[in-house]
């Protein structure tokens, strides 16, 4: 009887890529879909404080975010470590409140607009009276619905 033997040596098929697209296309959905883009850049460092109670919201897209705390370290030489308000993108002051108000309510669907609610995110060391003041122009335009955000203690 003979041997049955191959001549050479056996080499390792070549690694298929056909799939390899499909992987490539699914993380990049999926990164797609789990990935919140940010509207707005934080030119204020905001500590939020801690609440006993708080609640979860159920439509971000009516909120309208109100930031008030000190400049960033890289803005402080421009505009000091005094407490700010941001409004979008820039600093105001509590007289252009009003034109950010009827610019966010013109920005939502008319079946929206009594629901939109002003979100104030202050930092803990802020002083009430910047909040006061906020809070005293928010009612001269009719933005009675007012939410603090803030953070769960820590257990």
């Amino acid at each position: 009887m003979s041997k049955f033997n191959k001549g050479g040596k056996k080499e390792m098929p070549g690694i298929t890529s056909s799939s390899l697209s499909d992987i490539v296309f699914m993380l990049l959905f999926f990164f797609m879909v789990t990935t919140q883009m940010r509207e707005t850049e934080n030119k204020v460092m905001v500590k939020i404080p801690e609440a006993s109670e708080s609640v979860k919201l159920e439509r971000k897209d009516l909120n309208s975010y109100i930031n008030i705390g000190t400049p960033i370290l890289s803005l402080q030489g421009q505009y000091g470590t005094e407490p700010r308000i941001q409004l979008n993108d820039s600093f105001k002051t509590t007289t252009d409140i009003r034109d950010f108000i009827a610019a966010e309510r013109d920005s939502k669907s008319e079946a929206d607009r009594q629901f939109m609610t002003v979100s104030i995110r202050a930092d803990q060391d802020v002083r009430m009276g910047i909040v006061s003041d906020v809070k005293q122009e928010l009612r001269r335009c009719s933005a009675l619905k007012i939410m603090y955000s803030t953070r769960k203690p820590a257990e």
